[in-house]
């Protein structure tokens, strides 16, 4: 399963639904963009190093961006630019989740509800 940037907010802030879904995940990876979401968010170098022991931790793998999801993203863009709310990160997580087959798990589904080929999950904090 692949992780979006708001999942992992919550979850590196302790809240109780989020760890849940990753505890119950086979699998665990990020985005490389979303990895840069989240040192984006730190605000000390302590925070930096507790949110890598977090991903370490819970064994998270990275996942790059390589050509074949940067040219899926540029495909989804073109796609979705006028009817969606998707940004350029958004479309390279999505892009990820479709060339991996894996499922997204999200809090925010329905910003890729035009993307064909997303194997999504929404996620409610609540």
């Amino acid at each position: 399963m692949i992780f979006d940037s708001d999942v992992m907010i919550c979850a590196f802030r302790g809240n109780k639904k989020a760890l849940k879904a990753i505890d119950h995940a086979d699998s665990r990876a990020i985005s490389a963009i979303t990895y840069m979401e989240l040192l984006q968010g730190v605000r000390s170098k302590y925070e930096m190093r507790e949110m890598k022991k977090f991903l370490s931790r819970l064994s998270f793998s990275t996942l790059p961006v390589t050509a074949n999801i940067s040219n899926r993203a540029v495909t989804i863009m073109e796609a979705t630019a006028l009817k969606s709310e998707l940004g350029v990160c958004d479309s390279l997580i999505v892009a990820t989740a479709c060339e991996t087959g894996d499922t997204l798990l999200s809090g925010n589904k329905k910003r890729f509800k035009e993307v064909a080929l997303l194997n999504a999950i929404e996620f409610k904090s609540e």
